[in-house]
């Protein structure tokens, strides 16, 4: 695992930076990893001023939210907050072309799978005895560590996994979750015989969702890395993606399916179970003409090989990590307040259905009566891992590579044995670099 930073190769890679764009390379050379005592802006850490940024800032959606709580805490602590934000897909690259250059101060809302890229340039307070105080959840702990250490305080923590439409099961005779995937073929061939255009299942097929794969590869038994050794290749990811192209063979599953063309098939009644955040409730009933759809989604603990097995789901969430420098300490208790003060959770879970990350939050009436993310966070999310691969900074290039791979299996082009085998050679390249 690398800790000393990331490449500037690899971040040109990584930023999407083309290597002859004189202004971005030379603005990434300010992103040269620093020391672990080294101030990332030079301020004074005990100022009550500093900067929170995030994505959701952004958003429309979200916006009302977090001003409001930043609000709250400028009142009750007499500071100045200056909010900052970027477009999510353009997120990464903003931030980390000005936290290389000093220009970022404070909090910094991260998804969890950039976490790793960024405590990888040393510019991160670690908050391992800030982390203990907040009666976070396991799990949620888990998504703020990098190499051994707490770079992110949990604010919302959820996973990747199933959602079925209890409406279509029964339909089809189906009386309970499948629990095996020897159950759930069965289930996707009696789903199929219900015509109308069902899609039993709604996989991702096309390249940009096929990352969805990994969870599967895990389910046969595919570690995906072991150590520094990538294990795609193997005979349980051979396995995997030779059981997915055999439902794609058999039309229980589509070709050219993304998550946004899965939602619309599930909305349509069309789809009876799909893969998806747990945002994936309100988003998908919203667009979706029946509105009695939502009462009919329910999470599924993703099929086991055998029984016994644990289920396989992707951590999914955000954490709050903390700059050093100017405004660090007064940012870290906003950064634990904003993650672990229990009516500040609870009125952002009422708005934006984003589950808590601690288990005060969780256990919350207001929280705890929502049923659907009761079950989300008991059946999916308890046993959720993140990906081996979010530590390097060619992450977005390994999913990619491997999912080119498996689509090749699945229109006919490659056999899984060849196809996995290259994709292990593949991400092990991209790892090297």
């Amino acid at each position: 695992m690398t800790t000393s930073g990331i490449s500037r190769r690899g971040a040109l890679r990584m930023f999407g930076i083309g290597a002859l764009s004189v202004a971005g390379a030379g603005a990434l050379g300010a992103c040269a990893p620093s020391g672990a005592s080294t101030s990332s802006n030079g301020g004074d850490t005990k100022s009550k001023d500093f900067d929170f940024t995030s994505w959701s800032l952004n958003e429309e959606a979200a916006k009302p939210s977090i001003e409001k709580i930043i609000k709250a805490w400028e009142k009750a602590e007499g500071s100045k907050i200056r909010a900052v934000s970027y477009p999510y897909n353009e997120y990464l690259s903003q931030l980390t072309l000005k936290l290389g250059g000093g220009e970022t101060t404070g909090a910094v809302h991260l998804d969890i799978a950039w976490l790793a890229a960024v405590a990888q340039m040393g510019k991160l307070a670690e908050l391992d005895t800030v982390a203990m105080k907040g009666g976070y959840t396991n799990v949620a702990l888990e998504s703020g560590v990098y190499d051994g250490k707490q770079y992110g305080l949990p604010w919302n923590t959820g996973s990747i996994g199933v959602i079925a439409n209890s409406k279509l099961l029964e339909k089809a005779g189906i009386k309970k979750h499948p629990t095996t995937i020897e159950e759930f073929e069965g289930a996707l061939r009696e789903l199929k015989g219900l015509g109308n255009g069902i899609v039993p299942y709604a996989a991702a097929t096309k390249v940009a969702q096929l990352k969805d794969i990994f969870p599967w590869m895990q389910t046969f038994g595919c570690t995906l890395m072991e150590g520094d050794r990538v294990t795609i290749g193997d005979d349980a990811s051979i396995d995997a993606v030779t059981w997915y192209k055999k439902l794609h063979d058999e039309k229980l599953i589509a070709a050219d399916v993304d998550r946004f063309d899965a939602r619309a098939l599930f909305g349509q009644g069309k789809a009876a179970f799909y893969d998806d955040a747990i945002i994936g409730k309100g988003v998908t009933s919203a667009q979706s003409k029946d509105k009695t759809l939502a009462d009919a989604m329910q999470p599924m603990k993703r099929p086991v090989l055998r029984s016994g097995d644990t289920p396989q789901a992707l951590l999914w969430g955000g954490v709050i990590a903390i700059v050093k420098g100017k405004g660090q300490d007064a940012a870290t208790q906003f950064a634990l307040h904003t993650t672990t003060d229990r009516a500040t959770t609870t009125e952002y879970f009422a708005s934006r259905a984003l589950p808590p990350s601690t288990t005060a939050g969780l256990s919350d009436p207001k929280v705890a009566q929502d049923t659907f993310t009761t079950e989300w966070t008991e059946k999916i999310t308890d046993t959720a891992t993140g990906s081996p691969f979010w530590q390097f900074a060619q992450n977005a290039q390994i999913e990619e590579a491997v999912a080119k791979q498996v689509q090749a299996v699945l229109v006919g082009k490659s056999k899984p044995k060849d196809a996995m085998k290259k994709a292990g050679e593949e991400v092990a390249a991209f790892i090297k670099r």
